[in-house]
């Protein structure tokens, strides 16, 4: 698959925005890097998948729980509430990809972790495949 050059910074601007969010939360919620990884991350994503379709995206009528909670986290870590703003905008986060959707993230990210090195021998073992499978709503078939 190949991927216009728009699409290539825009991916690197998520994966910068991911990296900023993680760095905040380590670093006890720091407001800033908060902000910064928002604006990465909402700057990338339509630059990956094209404004239109991040549009309808986010205002599909079943997402609207989801949208609304994920930018009032937003706002709120830009108003200077990082924890709460978090907080919430992972809630938004679950309510956008989570398994309530048609076709849940969850079990595509759960995939791929399972095919790393460390931690898909982790995720493999035999309790904690069960939960993981739980949590992410993987179903499994009669088969």
């Amino acid at each position: 698959m190949w991927l216009s050059d728009a699409q290539k910074i825009g991916i690197a601007l998520v994966a910068f925005g991911i990296f900023f969010q993680f760095l905040g939360i380590i670093l006890l919620f720091d407001g800033p890097l908060l902000a910064l990884g928002n604006i990465l991350f909402l700057s990338g994503l339509p630059l990956i998948i094209g404004p239109t379709k991040t549009f309808y995206f986010f205002s599909r009528r079943e997402k609207w729980r989801g949208t609304l909670c994920f930018f009032g986290g937003i706002l709120l870590v830009f108003f200077k509430w990082p924890i709460t703003g978090i907080c919430i905008e992972f809630i938004g986060f679950v309510g956008l990809f989570g398994p309530s959707s048609r076709r849940s993230f969850f079990p595509v990210i759960l995939q791929a972790l399972r095919q790393t090195p460390i931690i898909g021998t982790f995720l493999s073992l035999p309790y904690i495949r069960q939960a993981a499978d739980k949590i992410a709503g993987v179903r499994q078939s009669a088969v």
